[in-house]
């Protein structure tokens, strides 16, 4: 009690906290002024952008230009409003062992030939892109070859196949992309699959795929069998070129999504494969991709061209025949940067 005397003889102790140190004056609280909090975050943003312009720069200097492919030539296209690609999907094996090759079931073709083929026009009114589907085995006039299918344009080269384009749309093509079976397995795994709503079961061993129906994540593996399979539909190819702009769309989604752009283990992946997996013209940049890119995460019109009935060509075998009428109305539409007419988009 309060005024009691204490006991003993031993010196008073000084309290002790818990951990047993004596307790002693209360240290300062650092505060952070609002100028010291300011050039922290002005310091952490020059970090940031430094890393953004050596990534900018790392990325362009690693893809892979094909010179003259986009060349002039006597009698082309003006240019026309907007911004055109020519978006090539290749069966080259380049890149796969004998082992891969097989787990992917893409056969032992040599050379390549056009997978799929997709104009993409991306306006300057600011109106939502038009991706359209160019089926290769379209009946077209090739250049100093005659009437053939449009992949016969492909065998003779990039710059032939941009001229056969051209020249059967009237619409003047400004970056030029092709990807191959490889690379297209990366680009799915480095975001970690795509989701795909499947609209039927597919069974298909000869693209190496077995799929149950509705909403799920596809892998590499699955997402190239998904693209190249024909089961499926009434006309198998038609469905084909459906799924091909279905899957494009939701890859190039996906890859935007801030989810794997702000996370190195997946951007810097993803970086790699896209750009070892893909050629461009010469002419086309990293900024030129991006602008692809944002495009096609604008959730873009998706048709494919107008056609009707089947022609045989003189090289042999039938071919895709266009509706005439309606595949002027809609290259007429893209190269005068207007909307497609929703008939048009519908007709098929």
């Amino acid at each position: 009690m309060y005024g009691k005397a204490r006991a003993g003889n031993s010196p008073v102790r000084p309290l002790r906290s818990k951990g047993g140190e004596p307790a002693g004056p209360a240290r300062p609280r650092i505060r952070l002024s609002g100028k010291t909090i300011l050039k922290i975050v002005a310091g952490l943003l020059v970090v940031l952008l430094v890393a953004a312009v050596g990534l900018f720069f790392w990325i362009n200097s690693r893809i892979t230009g094909i010179e003259g492919v986009l060349d002039d030539y006597q009698g082309r296209i003006a240019d026309t409003p907007g911004t055109n690609w020519l978006l090539v999907g290749s069966d080259s094996r380049k890149g796969l062992s004998a082992a891969e090759r097989k787990k992917l079931a893409t056969g032992r073709a040599v050379g390549q030939r056009t997978d799929s083929m997709m104009l993409l026009h991306i306006p300057d009114t600011g109106d939502k892109p038009t991706l359209v589907s160019l089926p290769r085995d379209s009946a077209v006039t090739i250049p100093g070859k005659g009437r053939d299918k449009l992949n016969a344009a492909y065998n003779g080269g990039p710059q032939l196949l941009v001229r056969t384009v051209e020249s059967v749309t009237g619409v003047h093509i400004d970056h030029y992309m092709e990807i191959g079976f490889a690379g297209f397995v990366n680009i799915v795994d480095a975001i970690g699959g795509v989701e795909i709503n499947v609209r039927a079961a597919v069974d298909d061993p000869k693209a190496g795929l077995k799929l149950k129906k509705g909403t799920q994540v596809l892998n590499g593996a699955q997402a190239l069998g998904y693209v190249r399979t024909r089961k499926g539909g009434a006309l198998p190819d038609f469905e084909r070129t459906k799924r091909q702009r279905q899957f494009l769309g939701a890859v190039v989604k996906k890859a935007a999504s801030p989810g794997v752009l702000i996370n190195p283990f997946t951007s810097i992946p993803l970086a790699m494969s896209a750009t070892d997996a893909v050629a461009v013209d010469s002419g086309t940049g990293a900024f030129d991709m991006l602008s692809l890119g944002l495009a096609m995460g604008d959730s873009p019109v998706t048709t494919v061209v107008p056609f009707g009935g089947n022609e045989t060509v003189p090289s042999g075998g039938t071919a895709v025949k266009w509706d005439r009428t309606k595949a002027l109305a809609l290259f007429d539409a893209l190269k005068s940067d207007k909307p497609v007419p929703q008939n048009i988009i519908d007709s098929n």
